[in-house]
């Protein structure tokens, strides 16, 4: 598969990472158990259930293309760099925030040839959006089946956005967050503007 055939699938992961949404609030509508994983992050039915969905979509879509998942049985690196194409997925990104109920987590599928991401469908089950783009396509954010075209800030000095998980903000992020600081006070640019929305653009 070459890069610029990737946006046939685009239409058709958007419908399953919706699915998957849909799946993971019928158990944010609900009780349910938490368990941990072996890295200690937790673990919930609505991963579970997301995961199967869009496994089982995926591989009926894509029969050849294997699937990472950040549910699924950790497989070998040894393996998996030999894949030349692969799906990535998150079923649900953000589950300290889902187990929070406020509404901060999303459904990540990403189709990943000769190691970039060519294609990647972000889906937000509580407000129902989905952001969504292809290589050579361009990058869009549907609302209520409304669908817009986005287009990524330049950023040339000045004041910056800086936007970072709720959850996980980390060594690395605070030493980011200085080292931005200390280049703006030195050239007398206004102070950085933090946004702590869990939502991460990474397609």
């Amino acid at each position: 598969m070459t890069r610029q055939d990737s946006c046939k699938y685009l239409e058709e992961v958007v419908v399953i990472a919706a699915d998957a949404g849909r799946r993971i609030l019928e158990v944010y509508e609900r009780s349910y158990a938490v368990s941990d994983k072996h890295d200690g992050s937790p673990l919930t039915e609505a991963d579970s259930l997301a995961h199967n969905l869009i496994v089982e979509r995926l591989t009926h879509m894509t029969p050849d293309i294997p699937i990472l998942s950040e549910e699924s049985a950790a497989v070998d690196y040894a393996a998996r760099s030999q894949w030349h194409t692969f799906w990535l997925v998150d079923p649900l990104d953000g589950t300290k925030e889902f187990i929070n109920h406020n509404g901060e987590f999303t459904v990540n599928i990403a189709l990943i040839v000769e190691g970039r991401p060519v294609l990647g469908v972000v889906y937000v089950p509580v407000t129902d959006t989905t952001y969504l783009a292809c290589i050579g396509l361009g990058a869009f954010k549907q609302v209520a089946r409304q669908r817009h075209i986005i287009h990524a800030s330049s950023y040339n000095g000045g004041k910056a956005t800086v936007v970072a998980s709720r959850s996980h903000r980390g060594d690395k992020l605070e030493d980011f967050l200085a080292q931005l600081k200390t280049r703006e006070g030195a050239s007398g640019a206004q102070s950085f503007q933090e946004s702590r929305r869990r939502f991460r653009p990474w397609c």
